[in-house]
């Protein structure tokens, strides 16, 4: 399963419930610190220091929260460097970690983070890392931010002197209080421990409180009392002051757990971060999607509409929809999309790409049709909604890896046509489609469909026929029944 999987949040979903015991004053009394200015006076620190931003993005899903950043899928550091050039820049690298083992997930951490430290070095100005990961915890949580940490000292001599652990996605309801991380499930709030990601079969875990869940994933080489936690209280009456002043103290590559439960709370983080790092501080960032707003001081942005995407406006051609899901709120939604009418439905035959003796045959008649019908019409391409499973594990990965190649081919194919748009359905369906099917090198994030969810990138190095055309990232298990139909009815100029 995708980062941010549960169902779609409600439009408050940024100003949660608290729950009333959170370990320190409860959070409900404590009014909220907003400080004047704030994102405007993040901006300009950064920009006054010469400071970057990179956030390796351990699945295609962490830019949820953020808008008009860079991207980049492949881990060269001419296009890092790119994606970095003016100061003050953010830009997610696409690692897809997530999906790898720990032993890889490390190794390609180290080499992006040596490519970051050494373009650090050249600008003479810092560049801030930031780890992202799953807002429900899961990930390779230690070992990538390890890695990180030994190659910066491998460069520059110098290790971090904190980890910043700030989980917190509001969009989706999750936030962390008292140390606990919470997340909203139907119209509940559940410590993170007792939920279904919990029981994630790659990387489950039981502790709901930070600093233990630290010490877990840690294997016990790292006690819950040796984790620092900066709490609602130092933020909301303490304010920067006090965050720097506890940041300031961090030595040794301590965790430091970061309680927030609205944008609000990360301002004054952010703030007091700037302060110790002008002290001489340096810290690494293991986060959900909502603190890179916050630390790129990005102002908020409404969903997208189709005169934002399109400025100039929405130009003739076609699109092509892709569909690779199957998990059941994606087949659903494909449900809805399709009784909506008006899109030329091609049908991938898992069973027949799973036959060798069929399969060419079959992919060359997917992509011949594709590419035909979308002179003529908008396409969705879908993977069949049987899923076809092996005799064991290893067969049913062996399965999907050849199902996401034709999907791949059929899409490489269609590109003679110049689709207008293009959709991909599913974290592992958009993360191939963008990178092995239409061959985007670096983009730009435009910003979302829907609030906190659904981004859309603009390809800026990619395959000549996709250059500058909307690309929409749409995770498998995201909305309800009818986001697909509407997105689809958005770029179709029926929404």
């Amino acid at each position: 399963m995708n980062d941010e999987l549960a169902d779609r949040p409600d439009q408050d979903a940024d100003r949660p419930a608290v729950p009333e015991k959170t370990g320190n004053t409860a959070a409900g009394e404590l009014p909220v610190r907003a400080e004047p200015d704030a994102r405007r006076r993040i901006r300009r620190a950064l920009a006054d220091a010469g400071r970057r931003i990179a956030v390796l993005d351990d699945d295609p899903t962490g830019s949820q929260a953020v808008h008009d950043v860079g991207v980049v899928t492949v881990f060269e550091p001419d296009e890092i460097a790119a994606g970095l050039s003016p100061a003050g820049a953010t830009c997610f690298i696409l690692t897809n970690t997530r999906s790898l083992p720990e032993a890889d997930a490390v190794e390609l951490n180290t080499r992006i983070g040596r490519m970051l430290f050494e373009l650090a070095t050249r600008l003479e100005a810092p560049i801030e890392v930031v780890s992202r990961s799953d807002s429900t915890l899961r990930g390779h949580v230690i070992a990538e931010v390890r890695a990180l940490d030994a190659v910066r000292r491998e460069v520059t001599g110098r290790g971090y002197d904190g980890v910043l652990v700030v989980p917190a996605y509001f969009e989706a309801g999750r936030f962390t209080a008292g140390d606990v991380h919470w997340a909203r499930v139907g119209a509940e709030l559940v410590p993170v421990g007792e939920t279904e990601f919990a029981r994630d079969a790659t990387f489950g875990y039981a502790a709901s409180d930070l600093r233990e869940f630290v010490a877990e994933k840690s294997g016990g080489t790292i006690q819950p009392g040796k984790v620092l936690s900066i709490t609602l209280d130092d933020i909301r009456l303490g304010g920067p002051q006090r965050v720097a002043e506890i940041l300031t103290g961090v030595t040794g590559g301590a965790f430091v757990v970061v309680n927030a439960v609205e944008y609000a709370d990360l301002d004054v983080v952010v703030l007091g971060l700037l302060d110790a790092e002008a002290a001489g501080r340096s810290f690494l960032y293991r986060t959900g999607p909502s603190f890179v707003q916050a630390l790129a001081g990005l102002d908020p942005q409404d969903p997208l509409q189709a005169a934002e995407i399109w400025p100039a406006g929405q130009p003739g051609g076609h699109g092509l929809v892709v569909v690779g899901s199957h998990v059941g709120l994606t087949s659903r939604q494909v449900a809805v999309a399709r009784e909506r009418g008006g899109l030329t439905e091609v049908e991938l035959d898992v069973v027949a790409i799973a036959d060798s003796a069929r399969r060419d045959a079959h992919v060359a008649e997917v992509t011949r049709l594709v590419a035909s019908r979308l002179k003529h019409a908008d396409v969705l391409l879908f993977t069949s909604r049987s899923l076809l499973r092996g005799m064991d594990a290893a067969a049913s990965l062996e399965i999907a890896r050849q199902v996401s190649t034709a999907v791949i081919e059929v899409v490489r194919g269609a590109l003679a046509a110049k689709p207008a748009w293009v959709i991909a359905k599913g974290g592992i369906t958009s993360h191939d489609v963008a990178v092995r099917g239409l061959g985007i090198r670096r983009a730009t994030v435009l910003g979302q469909l829907l609030p906190g969810l659904v981004s859309v990138l603009r390809p800026i190095d990619a395959a000549p026929e996709v250059v500058g055309t909307p690309y929409v990232v749409f995770a498998g298990n995201v909305g309800d029944e009818a986001t697909l139909a509407y997105v689809i009815d958005l770029f179709r100029g029926r929404a």
